[in-house]
């Protein structure tokens, strides 16, 4: 990478993995060939080589965890990270829901199940925390707005040391039960704080992803 970017060259690394749950799916519909497998190698045991192996070249870049996600959302996220261009660290703010698992690129991790759930409001069930009503019903909750403010203020006091620290990216998951009212008002919230002073992206996993017939 140094050599790369010493003639002036823009060289930045994306590391995409997934769940090994996943990759076992992927080979079973593609019918293709590990690599790694053989000599005596089932595919399990393939994919968590194939893991130990590039676990020094995973943390070279930004991570994107593919588990979950369908092509279109994948080439979106990718198209997303390198549009921005060179200068201060990227912060990403993820929303996921618990059920589904933690994602592998999550840096910073944020529980917000313990919060309010509009999902037991049947007005507010079929929205999510990008729409108003859901918002509103959140912000009149005193425990919301207390790790809101948490949180920016944690990030607001470390962020400067990731920089000094090289980081290019970080990755703050914030998680609930179903992935869609308040991990998603969080993550919508946190961007726009600090969307001014940094470069920012959000993501929501849950809201990306088929829903459930």
């Amino acid at each position: 990478g140094a050599r790369l970017r010493a003639p002036g060259l823009d060289c930045r690394v994306l590391f995409r993995e997934a769940t090994p749950h996943a990759l076992l799916r992927r080979f079973a519909e593609t019918r293709r060939r590990h690599p790694l497998a053989g000599a005596g190698l089932t595919l399990a045991e393939a994919i968590e080589r194939e893991r130990a192996l590039l676990g020094g070249v995973s943390q070279l870049g930004h991570r994107i965890d593919t588990s979950g996600l369908q092509p279109k959302t994948l080439r979106n996220w990718i198209r997303e990270t390198f549009g921005l261009g060179g200068g201060t660290m990227t912060l990403l703010f993820e929303s996921f829901a618990y059920r589904d698992g933690i994602p592998l690129d999550a840096d910073w991790v944020i529980d917000a199940r313990m919060l309010p759930n509009p999902y037991y409001e049947p007005a507010l069930q079929p929205l999510t925390g990008r729409d108003a009503p859901v918002a509103e019903f959140l912000e009149n909750q005193p425990a919301v707005l207390r790790l809101l403010e948490d949180v920016h203020a944690l990030l607001a006091r470390w962020l400067p040391e990731m920089v000094r620290d090289n980081r290019s990216y970080l990755t703050v998951a914030i998680g609930c039960t179903g992935g869609r009212h308040r991990s998603v008002y969080l993550a919508e919230r946190l961007a726009a704080r600090f969307r001014g002073d940094w470069q920012v992206l959000v993501r929501h996993r849950a809201l990306a992803a088929p829903r459930e017939p």
